[in-house]
């Protein structure tokens, strides 16, 4: 028998192809999301609404992204091609050519390429993270600090890789993954906290006040980061159990990543989405608003006559006041 016939490893074999496949069905989604961002982006929002502020710098972001993305995808396909057609009488067979991926320069551009466009898409979220939080700095500091870290990680594996180390066999991908991971996890509790939290205040000011559009970017937050978490677990799990289950996510989750960026551009393109002036407004209200309270002696009941904002010198009453009919006839 000759020393050259090809090793013979279906399930690996099957779960790289399977995963081409599985990253063409994410890079359609990503594909037609793209659009649609674009789109919404260009156009003014169907109620009247504000068309969403630096849509020149979303527009940057969702055309880099796609580019990146695209090369990315072109690069694995093509390599797919080589595995079973180009490549298939190279000694070894698919599955030594599957496992020294890296020799290859053109799957080297595809790591680098996903590797920028996922520091692009982290920066779009630490950008939003900030701008909900103020630019508080003891938010930023740790946020930028996990970010340049995860940068740092991703120079090394392309270093690594670029040197024909075996991809699964990299120690320092594990800690990018994890990175990164950890900073989308980050971002969506500090989003969502500080959301619940101007929520709740405006709430306090104004018992009618309709929370519909927190509500509405809380679940916007939640649903586009949990299924691109979801899914990187599987991967660092895998990826780190060195099983070829891996093989089924590596090719896509750049993608679900993508696409649940755009997701969230998309609903910033419509107008739902909280800027730099709502959340000074609303952090502002916590020492500007007075309340003006008398407590009846007999029944110990609270009656709010009205609110008076300091800042702005507007009064609001609640309906049926004694306080608001004066003046509103005075």
């Amino acid at each position: 028998m000759s020393s050259d016939a090809p090793s013979t490893d279906p399930w690996l074999e099957r779960s790289r192809l399977d995963g081409m496949i599985l990253g063409a069905v994410t890079y359609g989604g990503f594909f037609i999301l793209t659009v649609q961002a674009a789109i919404a982006l260009m156009q003014r929002p169907r109620h009247g609404g504000k068309i969403a502020d630096h849509r020149f710098s979303l527009l940057a972001y969702v055309f880099i992204t796609f580019i990146l993305g695209t090369i990315g995808f072109a690069a694995n396909a093509k390599y797919t091609e080589m595995i079973w057609i180009d490549l298939r009488g190279a000694p070894g067979g698919p599955v030594t050519l599957i496992e020294d991926e890296m020799d290859y320069p053109i799957n080297v551009m595809a790591i680098a390429c996903y590797f920028v466009m996922e520091w692009f898409m982290q920066a779009l979220l630490l950008h939003r993270c900030f701008v909900i939080w103020n630019w508080a700095k003891y938010v930023m500091v740790p946020m930028i600090t996990l970010y340049i870290a995860m940068i740092a990680m991703a120079i090394l594996v392309l270093i690594e890789s670029s040197a024909g180390a075996i991809f699964y066999n990299i120690n320092t991908e594990l800690a990018y993954l994890s990175l990164e991971v950890g900073l989308t996890v980050t971002y969506s509790v500090l989003v969502t906290s500080r959301i619940l939290s101007m929520r709740g205040l405006m709430k306090q000011i104004t018992r009618e006040y309709d929370s519909s559009t927190y509500d509405t970017i809380v679940l916007m937050v939640v649903e586009s980061a949990m299924a691109y978490i979801a899914y990187a677990i599987v991967f660092i799990v895998s990826f780190g159990m060195h099983s070829n289950v891996s093989n089924l996510c590596f090719l896509s989750i750049s993608h679900v990543q993508g696409i649940a960026q755009l997701l969230i551009i998309i609903r910033v393109a419509r107008g739902r989405a909280i800027t730099s002036e709502q959340t000074r407004a609303v952090t502002g209200a916590r020492t500007t608003i007075a309340f003006q309270v008398t407590v009846s002696e007999e029944t110990g009941e609270v009656d709010v006559e009205g609110i008076r904002s300091e800042e702005g010198g507007a009064q609001l009453y609640p309906s049926g006041s004694e306080k608001a009919a004066e003046e509103g006839t005075a």
